[in-house]
């Protein structure tokens, strides 16, 4: 156990870090340097921080200390400098991070096959850090979690350290906010919301925020901010959910949804446009309400809407086989043994990430009906299906359209030829209407 210091000392504590905040002399250490931890990583060494990047991943840290980018919203240009001039390292040892002053936790934060939060990652990194904590160090939670899990995990694992939360050391809970390919919103113009577990802790975590980011907004406590990080996915889960089912309803009564939709959103207030889709994915909106819909379960509350829209979203890429399957039926070809052409598995346009991709259970799902499945995505060349086999995209050329009985849009990436895939195909199934602005060959498209 360490010994604490006086209170003179414990006060000095939080003077120190200020004074390294804001010099940009304090060490910062990324736990997890993938989506979320990368950016954040470049972000500070930009403006001066030492950065340690950890990770356990071999091949990912070997990448980083090449200057080379795997993540599409971090420049590899900005990525080589700071790797160049030094203010960035990774590593696949933690006790590197012993002499960071700052520590933030970015590690995955999956579902058990149960559909339960699996906070293993964060309880590991705890576990670690407590074994190394020192005073005048702080630690920024970053990883979504449910709402208490800075309180009641990592707040009992770092007390074994001996020290004391608030004077000896600081801790604080940040959502990350991340929204790849999106150009507009970056880590930098996104603003941050902070909970700290002391008043000084959330003093302390915003002062080191506040140094490449815009706006940082403080919260009462961690609790708060978790709450805040799963309710903003919540949000996108019920409204995505509401009009995908908007979706099945137009089917069953012939009404275009993408009609509906684009008359709608002509109104100028009392409406967020939402559109439908195959199905959710990446690491936030699958998983984080279920996140918030376990924790209600503690205090014996049921939040139906969230499991609810859940149950809608996962029904999405069946929704989309039976598109399929009536599509190819109208045209006297049988599932079984048709050639279906998927274009996209990425979770979303102009990403590389597939995390989570309603492609991934379409797949599955047509394949277990006996067609066949090869796809093509300009941005993920290759994949690990359901089955664990590794699929590979195909070259879009007219003669592999042409030869598919099937095209099936999953995502709608910019600077596909959507022309030429209208052109040469068979009979398309649009889930992402990226066809709507191809005028010729109508009667070839099924949209959702």
């Amino acid at each position: 156990m360490k010994t604490l210091r006086s209170l003179g000392d414990q006060a000095d504590c939080a003077t120190q870090l200020r004074e390294k905040i804001r010099a940009h002399t304090a060490r910062v250490g990324v736990v997890g340097i993938g989506y979320v931890g990368l950016p954040l990583a470049v972000e500070k060494a930009r403006v001066g921080y030492d950065v340690i990047g950890y990770d356990r991943n071999a091949a990912r840290v070997g990448d980083v200390n090449r200057g080379h980018s795997f993540i599409r919203d971090v420049s590899a240009d900005d990525l080589a400098l700071v790797v160049a001039t030094g203010k960035l390292v990774a590593t696949t040892g933690f006790d590197d991070l012993v002499a960071c002053d700052i520590i933030v936790i970015c590690v995955p934060t999956p579902l058990t096959p149960n559909r339960d939060p699996d906070i293993s990652y964060i309880r590991s990194v705890a576990g670690e850090l407590a074994k190394r904590l020192r005073p005048t160090q702080l630690v920024c939670l970053e990883s979504t979690t449910y709402p208490g899990t800075t309180e009641e995990v990592l707040l009992p694992t770092l007390a074994t350290s001996g020290l004391v939360v608030g004077k000896d050391y600081f801790l604080a809970f940040s959502p990350e906010r991340v929204d790849p390919g999106n150009k507009r919103y970056t880590t930098r113009n996104t603003s941050k919301v902070v909970g700290g577990m002391t008043p000084v802790c959330l003093e302390l975590a915003s002062l080191f925020y506040q140094q490449t980011i815009q706006s940082v907004v403080p919260v009462s406590s961690p609790r708060v901010a978790e709450m805040t990080k799963v309710f903003e996915n919540t949000f996108r889960s019920v409204n995505i959910a509401l009009v995908n089912e908007l979706a099945l309803l137009c089917d069953r009564m012939k009404i275009s949804v993408w009609e509906v939709i684009e008359a709608a959103a002509t109104k100028p207030f009392g409406l967020m446009r939402f559109n439908p889709g195959p199905g959710v994915g990446g690491h936030c909106i699958p998983l984080d309400p279920f996140y918030l819909a376990w924790k209600a379960r503690q205090y014996d509350f049921r939040t139906r809407f969230i499991e609810l829209a859940g149950e809608v979203n996962a029904l999405m890429p069946y929704y989309v086989r039976e598109k399929v399957f009536r599509a190819l039926n109208e045209r006297g070809i049988a599932m079984r043994n048709a050639r279906i052409l998927m274009i996209g598995v990425a979770y979303k346009r102009d990403i590389e990430d597939w995390r989570e991709s309603p492609a991934l259970k379409i797949m599955n799902i047509v394949e277990h009906d006996g067609a066949f499945v090869d796809y093509h995505d300009p941005y993920v060349a290759r994949i690990r299906d359901e089955h664990g086999g590794i699929r590979q995209s195909v070259a879009l050329t007219p003669q592999a359209v042409g030869d598919a009985d099937c095209t099936l849009i999953i995502t709608d990436h910019a600077g596909i030829d959507w022309e030429m895939i209208v052109e040469h195909s068979a009979i398309i199934v649009d889930t992402r209407n990226a066809t709507k602005d191809v005028p010729s060959h109508r009667e070839r498209i099924v949209l959702l």
